[in-house]
C-alpha cells in the first residue's frame, strides 16, 4: 500500500504543487478579500486570453472586489456566480442611440443584466465611454436621455436599487486642470454636463473619470517631474488657492474634476477612476512607456489603495479606482502603448512584479484513464489534508 501511494504521489507531483499553490492562494483570499480591494478592468480585444472559468479564479486570488468589462458576455457572467465580485457593465457607444428607446432599453436590460442578477453582481451601468470626447454631436445629445431611460427601465423592472446608472468620461472635458481648485469643464460641453450633472445628483450615481497621468508626462516629459506622476518621492506642489499640498498627479487630477463640479453648483456628486493606468511597452516616441515605470505606477498606487487614502481636497473620502488593465490585449488598434497596459499576460504571468498573488489555473486535462481520476483524486485529498496541517502549525 505504501508502494502504491509513493507511486502515485510520483506519478502526479506537478499536479500536487499545483493544487497545493492553488489552495495556499485561496486561503490567503480569505483573509483579505474583507478588505477594500481594488478594481480593474477586464477587456477582450485579445486573441490569446484564458477562459472566463479561469479568469475567475485569478481575479479571486488577486483580492480584485470590482471589474469593469466592455460587454456582456454570458460566459463572463457566469464564471462570476456567487463570487461576490461587484461588475460595472459598459453599453457602448453603438448602443446608445437604442437606449432613448424605453422599449428597446428596457428589453436590453431583460436580455443581457436581469437573467444574471440573482447569482452575479451587477452594480452598475456604465452608458458609453468617453462620449465627450467624440465630434459626434447627435450621440453627446442622445447621452443623457439614454442614460434616463436606462434608469427608468430599470425601475420599472424593480432593479434600480440593485444597478445604478452612470457613463465614463476622458479627463479631456476639462478646459484646465491646474492648480487643481481652478479646475473647470470645457465650456463647448457645458450644455451637456450640467443637465448630466444633475441627473447623477438626483439618483446619486458616480462621476466616472479616465484619468492618465502617462498622457500628461509623455507629452511633457521635460516639464512633469516623473516621480510626481508615479508616486515617488519628490517635492510635489502647493494648489495657491487652497495651500493644499499634492505629491501626485492623479490626485490633483481627481480634486481638479471635484472643483470644476464645484463651479456647476454640486457637492453631492463621488468622482471615480474609471481607468488609470501605466504602459510597460510603447511606440519610440511614447516616453516613459517601461515596465519599470508601470511597475512604480501601478504598485505605489495599490499601496495608497490599501490605505485607503483621500485626496488633499477630500482627505476623508477613499479614493476610488478601477485600474486599467488586467492582461496585454494583442488585438487592440493604434500606439503600442495601447497593447501593453496589461498586469498580466494572457498566459498568467504577470508583466512586472508588484506583489501581486495572482494565480491563473493551468486548462484542465481530460484523464486518460479510471486510474489518472482515481490518481488525481488522491492528489486532491492529500492537498486538503496538507493544507488543513499547515494551518494548525
Amino acid at each position: 500500500m505504501v508502494m502504491m501511494f509513493r507511486s502515485v504521489m510520483a506519478s502526479c507531483s506537478s499536479s500536487f504543487i499545483s493544487m497545493l499553490l492553488f489552495l495556499l492562494t485561496i486561503s490567503d483570499l480569505f483573509v483579505k478579500i474583507h478588505g477594500v480591494g481594488f478594481g480593474i478592468n477586464y477587456g477582450h480585444m485579445a486573441n490569446d486570453l484564458p477562459s472566463p472559468s479561469r479568469v475567475a479564479v485569478l481575479i479571486k486570488s488577486m483580492n480584485v472586489s470590482r471589474i469593469k468589462v466592455y460587454d456582456t458576455d454570458p460566459n463572463v457572467l457566469i464564471a462570476f456566480s456567487n463570487s461576490n465580485v461587484e461588475f460595472v457593465i459598459v453599453l457602448g457607444n453603438e448602443y446608445v442611440d437604442n437606449m432613448t428607446n424605453p422599449s428597446k432599453a428596457q428589453t436590453w436590460i431583460q436580455q443581457h443584466v436581469q437573467p444574471y442578477l440573482s447569482q452575479t453582481k451587477i452594480t452598475c451601468i456604465t452608458v458609453g465611454n468617453e462620449v465627450f470626447n467624440s465630434n459626434d454631436t447627435q450621440l453627446m445629445l442622445n447621452l443623457l436621455p439614454a442614460m434616463q431611460t436606462v434608469h427608468d427601465a430599470l425601475v420599472n423592472l424593480g432593479l434600480d436599487q440593485q444597478v445604478t446608472v452612470t457613463t465614463a468620461h476622458s479627463f479631456n472635458i476639462l478646459s484646465n486642470s491646474y492648480p487643481p481648485s481652478s479646475g473647470a469643464f470645457r465650456q463647448d460641453l457645458v450644455q451637456y454636463i450640467q443637465p448630466l450633472l444633475d441627473f447623477h445628483a438626483q439618483i446619486n450615481s458616480p462621476f466616472l473619470i479616465n484619468a492618465y497621468p502617462f498622457f500628461a508626462y509623455k507629452d511633457n516629459a521635460d516639464e512633469v517631474p516623473l516621480n510626481y506622476v508615479l508616486f515617488q518621492p519628490n517635492q510635489g506642489s502647493v494648489d495657491p488657492n487652497t495651500n493644499l499640498h499634492y505629491d501626485n498627479m492623479l490626485y490633483a487630477q481627481i480634486d481638479a474634476v471635484y472643483a470644476a463640479i464645484k463651479q456647476m453648483g454640486h457637492t453631492d456628486i463621488q468622482v471615480r477612476i474609471s481607468e488609470t493606468g501605466w504602459p510597460s511597452n510603447g511606440d519610440p516616441e511614447e516616453v516613459g512607456a517601461t515596465p519599470q515605470n508601470a511597475a512604480l505606477y501601478n504598485g505605489n498606487l495599490l499601496k495608497r489603495i490599501e490605505q485607503k487614502q483621500g485626496t488633499p481636497a477630500n482627505p476623508s473620502v477613499p479614493i476610488d479606482i478601477y485600474v486599467f488593465a488586467l492582461f496585454n490585449e494583442d488585438l487592440k488598434p493604434g500606439k503600442a502603448s495601447e497593447r501593453n497596459y496589461g498586469l498580466y499576460y494572457p498566459n498568467g504571468t504577470p508583466v512586472y512584479n508588484i506583489g501581486l498573488k495572482g494565480y491563473l489555473p493551468q486548462m484542465p486535462i481530460a484523464a486518460k484513464s479510471n486510474t489518472l481520476s482515481v490518481n488525481f483524486l488522491i492528489c486532491i485529498i492529500t492537498c486538503f489534508i496538507f493544507a488543513l496541517e499547515l494551518s494548525r502549525w
